[in-house]
């Protein structure tokens, strides 16, 4: 039985759930420092890019894996040239004079590739949800299929939105080649890894580590790169205040007098 409508339109809602995901919390706290607008136009540009990328993820590696025309040294062969091709594109994006004089490559970078990202596990998750995927005990839509639906989006969105941060953090110190390589190469790991957790699960918890160790610098060093000292400090100040009054917020006992310093 082929892959009905609604189960479809799940997979790329559950694709397009990364992208929140991804951008709250993130972009979203850059509101004023940042081109907002200009980043959810990158996001578009990740969302079309990134449905080509999926498709010859989708026809080169995973339909040559089911048919068992490649082995996996091959296909990651294939993925790391994939992943050049993306990287290759954010490069060019990200690097065009408009881009670099408002010192955004970052930000965009980061919506440029949640958007790409969203796109390759939306169409994964398609895929997924076949009750005909060959060789897989986990498709079709259930429990554990929508569960690792889930995962795929987020490791997928945060997977392709960092290395993007990142090129676009060393744009901006004239440094292209040697991210580039390392982007390629780390985007064709995360491309396999996604691809056989559709018949092992647990692949997509390996990316996760380096996700965790990548989350810290991209929030606090790539991401306000292109901001000036001055805008960073502001920057800063405003999200220790805004944690703070979170804080505040969800101790506060309703009726209780709030003494506010400004």
């Amino acid at each position: 039985m082929a892959v009905e409508l609604w189960q479809t339109q799940l997979a790329f809602a559950i694709g397009i759930l990364g992208v929140y995901a991804g951008w709250k919390g993130t972009i979203s706290r850059m509101t004023g420092f940042y081109d907002l607008a200009g980043a959810v136009k990158y996001l578009v540009y990740g969302l079309v890019s990134g449905m080509l990328l999926a498709i010859c993820v989708d026809r080169i590696i995973l339909s040559s894996i089911i048919l068992a025309y490649l082995n996996i040294f091959t296909a990651s062969m294939f993925a790391v040239l994939i992943g050049a091709a993306e990287a290759a594109f954010v490069l060019f994006v990200l690097a065009r004079p408009r881009v670099t004089s408002l010192r955004a490559s970052p930000p965009f970078g980061w919506a440029l590739g949640l958007g790409i990202g969203s796109m390759q596990a939306s169409y994964l998750i398609y895929r997924l949800f076949d009750e005909q995927l060959q060789y897989s005990q986990y498709s079709g839509t259930n429990a554990v299929s929508v569960t690792l639906a889930f995962t795929i989006a987020l490791v997928s969105c945060l997977g392709h939105a960092l290395p993007a941060s990142w090129q676009g953090a060393r744009i901006l110190e004239s440094s292209r080649v040697r991210p580039f390589i390392i982007s390629a190469a780390a985007r064709g790991t995360l491309t396999m890894c996604l691809v056989l957790s559709l018949f092992m699960p647990l692949m997509v918890l390996l990316a996760a580590p380096v996700i965790a160790l990548a989350w810290g610098p991209a929030q606090v060093s790539w991401l306000p790169s292109g901001m000036t000292p001055d805008a960073k400090q502001a920057f800063r100040r405003t999200t220790r205040q805004s944690h703070r009054h979170r804080i505040a917020s969800d101790e506060r006992i309703r009726g209780q007098v709030i003494d506010s310093e400004e």
